[in-house]
């Protein structure tokens, strides 16, 4: 396996081929063939804190000017009025409808299932949302109502929104959102650790959350929360891309959603990045997911535009590309009606999650 580095479209100006995936991420992988991709990568045999700084310092350094000035020149981009509802239904079937409180009720999960299955009651063409991602505890109520309709349930895990926490209570946390029939487990890396560089801790982290996420026959996708609004930088957004990829994740996602800033475009540019050339070196596709404060359609296309011409056409699809939201979907259906017939509807039509 050649351990040749990245290179940044920032830095390059070049979209990626777009080259299709064949099957999700790291999902069928075993621990140690993630391990052994990890060796093979780094190039050590150790995968110490010592080897793992080697390796992702020595990852190209991303141009912030570029990095912001490639967002800037995609957000000015416009897609016709033909392809507004293809790229409407997209951003509704790549929903991760959220919902993170702690005021949070079994009714109110209820209510968000219905709502992510049938979006659009009225119209049964709308199609559903990827997924509902809710706290542990509610996990049984979504599954319950989310059964036998394709809708996927979510769980945030690993001591959520801080990661501050030991191992075990990190895995038992995860253990019991898959036993209780969680499809997707949303993790976050101890910021701390990876910020003192300790990577060798979070990349164990990972691992071993994933092995739990398979414990038993079971098979939950895991997605690894970078929380980049507290990662300071492009560069290390784009080490912690690599450290999360090369430890086993299927999808990195941008934030938890409770600190700001949550997801931006040029940290996403830089996630984008890093799966298009982890694919181009290991053959192993990795999804994105982008969660915490787009709430517009406006500002989702943005981000389609983005998948498009920095990881390929075939990233948009919600195996490889999810937004994290709550409030998104109502601004997409609003506009999906105002395409359909002319006409916004009232204030009092659209649901508030």
């Amino acid at each position: 396996m050649s351990t040749t580095t990245p290179t940044s479209v920032a830095e390059t100006g070049r979209a990626g081929t777009g080259t299709a995936p064949a099957t999700p991420g790291a999902a069928d992988r075993s621990a140690s063939e993630i391990a052994d991709l990890a060796r093979s990568v780094t190039g050590s045999a150790s995968l110490d804190d010592t080897a793992w700084r080697r390796y992702l310092h020595g990852l190209p350094g991303v141009d912030k000017v570029g990095a912001d000035g490639r967002a800037a020149a995609l957000s000015t981009r416009s897609i016709k009025t033909t392809s507004k509802a293809w790229a409407l239904d997209t951003i509704i079937r790549m929903v991760d409808l959220t919902t993170l409180e702690g005021a949070d009720t079994p009714g109110k999960v209820r209510a968000l299932a219905a709502k992510a299955v049938r979006p659009e009651p009225a119209d049964p063409t709308c199609p559903s949302a990827a997924a509902v991602c809710v706290y542990n505890d509610l996990v049984p109520v979504a599954v319950e109502a989310l059964a036998g309709t394709g809708v996927k349930v979510a769980a945030v895990s690993t001591a959520f929104p801080s990661g501050r926490a030991s191992r075990a209570v990190r895995l038992a946390d995860t253990r019991d959102a898959v036993e209780a029939g969680a499809d997707e487990i949303d993790m976050v890396i101890d910021r701390g650790a990876f910020l003192s560089g300790r990577y060798s801790q979070v990349y164990e982290d990972i691992v071993a959350v994933r092995e739990e996420c398979r414990a038993n026959g079971r098979h939950a996708h895991l997605k690894v929360i970078l929380e980049t609004g507290e990662l300071a930088t492009y560069d290390n957004v784009r080490r912690a891309s690599w450290l999360a990829m090369l430890a086993g994740a299927d999808f990195i996602k941008t934030s938890t959603g409770k600190i700001s800033p949550a997801a931006t475009l040029p940290v996403t540019i830089v996630m984008l990045e890093a799966v298009r050339d982890f694919r181009a070196l290991t053959g192993v596709p990795i999804g994105v997911k982008p969660a915490g404060g787009i709430r517009t359609s406006k500002d989702a296309i943005k981000y389609l535009v983005a998948v498009n011409e920095t990881a390929g056409a075939d990233w948009l699809d919600p195996d490889w590309f999810r937004f994290g939201a709550s409030s998104l979907l109502n601004d997409v259906l609003m506009q999906r009606n105002k395409l359909a017939t002319g006409t916004y509807w009232g204030p009092d039509y659209v649901t508030v999650d």
